[in-house]
């Protein structure tokens, strides 16, 4: 039997960068959620022989798109970042990357994104927490790892 190899804490990565040469991770976000979802067409479709039986359900696809959410701890080295994304409505370079994938696989999911809700949130006796959303504009591109 053969276990299945995994990925550490720390090899999931959100990074930002205002060049796409340097990036910079969010600080603070101990919780990341990547997702992707397709947007489905239902068509009603008869059957030809018998047009008494129930119409059949067939299923495309339109489009797809990309979010990004994150959770954790208000951090002094995010906050103006943060802050300028979402009050300038900012679109920005992000990237999800999965530093244990295999060579050849994608490591990366890297495109333009926007900062979509913002949250912070103060509870007496903790540290204020923070809550974020990010949309791709677009399907993000796959960067294959090569190392």
């Amino acid at each position: 039997m053969a276990n299945a190899t995994t990925e550490e804490f720390a090899q999931m990565i959100l990074e930002t960068s205002e060049n796409g040469t340097s990036w910079t991770k969010i600080c603070g976000m101990v919780d990341v959620t990547f997702s992707g979802s397709s947007n489905m067409d239902t068509a009603e479709v008869p059957d030809c022989d018998d047009e008494t039986l129930p119409l059949s359900l067939e299923k495309s696809v339109r489009s797809i798109e990309f979010e990004v959410s994150g959770t954790g701890v208000w951090a002094q080295e995010s906050h103006q970042l943060l802050s300028d994304w979402l009050w300038l409505s900012q679109r920005k370079q992000v990237r999800i990357g999965h530093l244990n994938s295999a060579i050849g696989d994608t490591e990366y999911y890297q495109g333009f994104g926007y900062l979509s809700s913002l949250q912070n949130q103060r509870q007496k006796g903790s540290k204020v927490s923070a809550e974020l959303s990010i949309m791709f504009d677009g399907t993000p591109t796959r960067v294959a790892n090569v190392t």
